[in-house]
């Protein structure tokens, strides 16, 4: 035994010294190789490294939140409590946990520490709303005092001086840039109240997306702070009896280190929480493998003119004593020192790039400092494994080649063709059918996970289809002219190298077409579902600011939306509000009451049994006549009818219909189920805080809006809001425009009605949100570039392959086009053929996705539209294009003179 695995172990040093050899021949071959395997291997080692600097080890997070204190404090209850070690967690000792009902001052806070002890207080998020332009940016403010040592360690000065006065503010760089102020500038609340000189640039490590730095006196105050925390300095560090005293008074302590006499075990949440479950484990596994299996394909072609051309070195090694095993060593051992070569240059540059790329990543992905430079080596050794592997597999097929050439053709230099085994047909056929049964039975039970291992067998048994479809095309090629007749006997010949290429392209192709089918579905569905809230083009003028009093009057708003805005109408917008005398937490509101005999009979907790829901589904009372409106989001509407034509956009026949019957004391709805014999009923309600809603029911005329939008809408008239006991609250108002707006427009509207009052302009919307155009482009490109990669390396690979056959056509009198048209041929037959199979593929995937989550729907409640089948003819079109692009390109920049070299043969 020991002599057997020593002769192994002797046998691949070998090996390697022959694969180290011919990769510093085959330069070019080498370089090509280490390029597709160390960039994939790159990405991942980025991701990997950024991911762990990224992920702060509990020290480091406590420090960005200390500075240099040693504690924080939280006054989180009146009554004593329990917290674990590190102040997260915390349960009241008995009874419930009940919260401060006033601010803590320092003083009370001092009393319960050791003396020499030092307090700043913290409030690490007030709202802060500043006005720019004629929008509004919302900031995450942070209250403190950074003219005090404990909290000036928190923050980093990059440039000016940080605010000492409730006047002065100091914002980060992203803040800055979102309003465009600078040092020594001003910027002022959304309402005006309050303006602020910005005295400098700050930065909070662990946020780095728009924050501001406020004096606490400028910072608004609540009735309990609850996002209060206290820094304290410390004569020592904190013991059993201080935090136990501290828990005693309703005060968390969280510091540096675990800290004593914490009761409270919890589990660690930081170790569970992001844990995935089986089936996202499975899905990165299943896209991972595909992810291989692309590598791997794209690499295969390159060994396998490597073992072509070192077809007499091999026969060389067979006739002095080695054994098939040999020689498959010896073509493993290129794919393990390229794949190991790879993913160490990978490693090295992935590694390089994240460092270098550091500071951009954590401004604009994390939005946060990262922690200490750590290297996550458990995934490099993960990633160094699956690239070496990758490298393995490639060279697999070449390997089992190269063991059953024919030595004496070998050793003349002759090329003999390798008889096709049927086997691999059968296989790929049998993994086709596997595959695509594996994925019919996912969309049956609704298996994510199945689906998509059933997709990946289907694109495995192509593959292994791939060099018989091959085969035949070299037949049916006898008819064609010489040109494309000898790059389809070439591609046949060379199976071991074209047939990876082609499936490299088909994977490509069929992972773009199978998510540009699925997403121009969705995108087709949510068109056929949108339903806006507010006519296209029409406008809203909503109030900005509750606080600034009441709405100025309607002809003055009027006078100056007609000199920006081509308009038909200007009405107010009013909504239904709890009658005097209320309190501010008092919440009202009204909805029609459905006759109990139009509605839907079968409640929700009915549905549990399929057979209960295809009888919901059958019955006309349970489906919805109107659908749900899509931004912006409109309440009922108190109205006399002066609003409907702009809110709803119904024609005026319809809309002077309406006023009437809102003049007579009625109310209007777009839902014809609430009105019966020309009535509708109104149920109002009013709840508190702490009173249960006190409902109002009342019967008045009804009227159906036709023709306008058919979002549900229902608009009360004055004297039907005062008997429910409601009032009309202005909130705005509507400008029935006749031509929408431009961002222009509504810009210069905004400045021109700013004296008047602080509105918000809205406009309808001309359409869904979330154009996925531009993905379906990307979609296209990636694969396409994928197809150009795969059929300019195997047209390269050819070409070198071909040129001795290239010398006896230009030594039988061929002419010197012919060689820019073979390799124009030879790229075809590559970018074509996969091309067409990844197509093929891509559809019939999406078809049996599409499939499954229609299945899902069919049986769901309340009904879901199903998705269509629609064809994103951007990609096609970019797949079909790209095919003729890489024929081009290896047209023109192939040498059309053929070189004359002697053979052996």
């Amino acid at each position: 035994m020991n002599r057997r695995l020593a002769a192994t172990l002797g046998s691949w040093r070998a090996a390697l010294r022959i694969a180290r050899r011919e990769a510093r021949r085959a330069r070019g071959r080498t370089a090509l190789v280490l390029a597709m395997i160390a960039l994939p291997v790159l990405a991942l080692t980025f991701v990997a490294v950024s991911y762990d600097m990224s992920d702060l080890t509990r020290a480091e997070r406590v420090g960005q939140r200390l500075g240099d204190a040693d504690a924080e404090l939280r006054w989180v209850a009146q009554d004593a409590v329990v917290q674990d070690a590190w102040g997260e967690n915390v349960v009241p000792r008995r009874g419930e946990l009940d919260g401060r009902v006033r601010p803590a001052t320092a003083a009370e806070l001092t009393a319960l520490l050791p003396p020499g002890s030092r307090v700043e207080p913290v409030r690490w998020w007030v709202p802060v709303d500043l006005r720019v332009g004629d929008r509004v940016e919302s900031f995450g403010g942070r209250a403190l005092d950074l003219t005090a040592p404990l909290p000036r360690s928190l923050v980093r000065l990059r440039a000016g001086r940080v605010p000492a006065g409730p006047t002065e503010i100091g914002l980060n760089r992203h803040a800055l840039d979102l309003t465009g102020a600078r040092i020594g500038g001003t910027v002022s609340t959304a309402d005006g109240s309050r303006t602020y000189t910005v005295t400098g640039e700050l930065e909070f490590p662990d946020d780095l997306r728009g924050v501001v730095a406020l004096h606490p006196d400028a910072a608004p105050r609540t009735v309990v702070e609850s996002d209060q925390s206290w820094l304290v300095d410390l004569p020592g560090p904190p013991d059993q009896a201080l935090v136990g005293r501290l828990n005693a008074h309703g005060v968390t302590v969280s510091a540096r280190a675990p800290v004593p006499g914490a009761s409270l075990a919890l589990p660690d949440l930081d170790r569970t929480a992001g844990l995935p479950d089986a089936e996202q484990t499975g899905t990165a596994v299943l896209v991972g493998g595909l992810g291989l299996l692309e590598v791997v394909l794209l690499v295969g072609p390159a060994f396998a003119v490597g073992v072509r051309r070192r077809r007499r070195d091999l026969a060389l090694v067979a006739v002095a004593g080695g054994d098939a095993g040999h020689l498959r060593r010896i073509v493993l051992a290129d794919g393990l020192l390229l794949g190991g070569a790879g993913a160490a240059l990978g490693v090295l540059l992935g590694v390089g790039t994240a460092v270098a790329g550091r500071p951009l990543v954590e401004q604009y992905v994390i939005g946060a400092r990262m922690g200490g430079y750590r290297f996550f080596p458990a995934a490099l050794a993960a990633i160094v494994a699956v690239a070496v592997l990758a490298g393995l597999l490639a060279a697999l097929a070449p390997a089992w080649t190269a063991a059953r050439q024919d030595v004496v053709a070998g050793l003349a230099g002759r090329r003999t063709m390798p008889p096709h085994r049927r086997r691999w047909l059968v296989a790929g056929v049998a993994l086709t059918l596997l595959g695509t049964a594996t994925a019919a039975v996912g969309a049956q039970r609704t298996g994510s996970v199945v689906i998509l291992a059933g997709l990946v067998l289907g694109e495995l048994g192509l593959v292994f289809i791939t060099p018989t479809l091959v085969g035949l095309l070299a037949r049916a090629g006898r008819v064609l002219p010489l040109a494309p007749r000898i790059a389809v006997r070439d591609a046949s010949r060379n199976r071991s190298s074209a047939a990876p290429a082609i499936s490299a392209v088909m994977a490509a192709v069929a992972g773009s077409v199978a998510v540009g089918v699925y997403v121009a579905s969705d995108e087709a569905r949510n068109q056929a579902q949108w339903q806006p809230g507010l006519p296209p083009g029409h406008v809203l003028l909503l109030r900005g600011d509750p606080g600034h009093g009441p709405l100025p009057p309607l002809a003055a708003v009027a006078e100056r939306v007609r000199a920006e805005l081509s308009m038909d109408a200007v009405a107010r917008y009013d909504v239904p509000a709890c009658a005097p005398p209320r309190r501010e937490e008092d919440v009202c509101s009204v909805t029609p009451v459905l006759p109990p005999e139009r509605a839907c009979p079968y409640p929700p907790d009915r549905l549990s049994s399929a057979a209960v829901r295809h009888r919901a589904l059958a019955d006309p009372r349970c489906r919805r006549p109107t659908p749900n409106p899509d931004e912006p989001y409109l309440p009922a509407t108190v109205d006399d009818g002066a609003a409907l034509s702009g809110l709803t956009g119904a024609p005026p026949a319809e809309t002077a219909s309406a006023a009437a019957v809102l003049r007579g004391g009625g109310a209007v709805v777009t839902d014809p189920r609430y009105v019966v014999d020309g009535r509708i009923t109104l149920t109002a309600g009013r709840a508190g805080e702490l009173s249960a809603p006190v409902p109002t029911t009342v019967t008045v005329p009804g009227h159906v809006l036709r023709g306008g939008l058919t979002a549900d809408r229902l608009v009360l008239s004055p004297a039907a809001a005062a008997r429910l006991g409601l009032v009309a609250d202005q909130v705005g108002y509507v400008v029935d425009t006749a031509v929408a707006p431009g961002p222009v427009q509504r810009t210069r509207l905004a400045a021109t009605l700013r004296p008047l009052a602080p509105l918000m302009v809205e406009v309808g919307p001309d359409g869904p949100d979330g154009d996925q155009r531009p993905l379906l482009l990307l979609l296209a490109i990636g694969s396409g570039l994928i197809t150009l990669g795969a059929a300019g390396v195997a047209t390269g690979l050819a070409a070198a392959e071909g040129r001795r056959d290239l010398s006896t056509l230009a030594a039988v009198g061929a002419s010197p086009r012919l060689r820019r048209m073979l390799s124009l041929c030879q790229s075809g037959v590559i970018a074509v053929l996969g091309s067409v199979l990844g197509i093929v593929a891509g559809l019939a995937s999406a078809l049996i996705i599409l499939t499954s989550v229609n299945r899902q729907y069919a049986d769901s409640w309340p009904v879901e539209p199903p998705y269509p089948v629609v064809v994103p003819w951007t990609t096609l079109g970019v797949l079909v294009v790209v095919p003729l692009v890489a024929m081009l390109g290896a047209g023109l920049l192939t040498r059309s003179r053929l070189a004359v070299e002697r053979r052996l043969d």
